[in-house]
């Protein structure tokens, strides 16, 4: 099959397969105006309260400005999900060129390489790199390892029985995951013989305890869907 536009294909360790849609320069751009617009906001409400205070609230803003510049895309980046509240809002993360959530060193690397990509002014080398890769990287992201991607929210699909996730034994092709995931999607709207009868069928190799085939095959599908 003839890959599509800037899709990123990947297989992990254990045989899933991984679709990667890289966000493009226009909604990049627009996420990171939504973050400066914030910062600006709390920047500016700390210096009006930080007014009061003379020379010593002036210094406490100095060291707020850092703070907040250098450390509000990290934090996001590491606790929310990939997502600063910018990204959130274009449907944007970061995530390792592997797929998996990014990490503490590449999240402050990509986003102290912002003084880089800032060269020689507004942006101007970020921009220009962004606007010439397949994947839409800047200088951050290239020596980090990170790729900004869009978030595939799950409402584009059923919810799954709640539980546990388990990982697949075997390595799973791209259709077998495929039928694992539609017969939990299905599972409440199917007769108990029904799901046995299927379960057993998907999972003959994965599971042989029968009594555990149902359960089972739903743990995997919510670890296939990345619950």
């Amino acid at each position: 099959m003839e890959k599509i536009d800037n899709l990123i294909y990947l297989q992990t360790p254990e045989g899933v397969e991984l679709t990667l849609s890289p966000a493009g320069l226009i909604p990049r751009s627009l996420a990171w105006l939504i973050d400066l617009l914030i910062r600006g906001v709390i920047l500016i409400a700390l210096s009006m309260l930080f007014s009061f205070l003379g020379n010593f609230g002036y210094g406490l803003f100095l060291v707020a400005y850092f703070l907040i510049e250098w450390l509000y895309p990290v934090i996001f980046e590491l606790w929310k999900d990939g997502s600063t509240p910018g990204k959130k809002s274009m449907g944007l993360m970061v995530v390792q060129d592997d797929g998996t959530p990014v990490g503490m060193s590449a999240s402050f690397l990509r986003n102290l390489l912002r003084s880089v990509d800032f060269l020689p002014f507004l942006y101007a080398l970020g921009l220009i790199s962004c606007a010439i890769r397949k994947d839409c990287k800047r200088i951050g992201d290239i020596v980090a390892g990170t790729l900004v991607i869009y978030r595939h929210s799950d409402k584009a699909h059923e919810a799954l029985p709640h539980g546990k996730s388990i990982m697949p034994t075997l390595p799973l092709s791209m259709q077998e995951q495929k039928e694992i995931v539609a017969f939990a999607e299905r599972y409440q709207k199917l007769s108990d013989e029904r799901k046995q009868e299927l379960s057993a069928i998907l999972t003959p190799e994965l599971i042989p305890d029968a009594a555990n085939s149902i359960a089972d095959t739903i743990a995997m599908a919510r670890w296939i869907r990345g619950l």
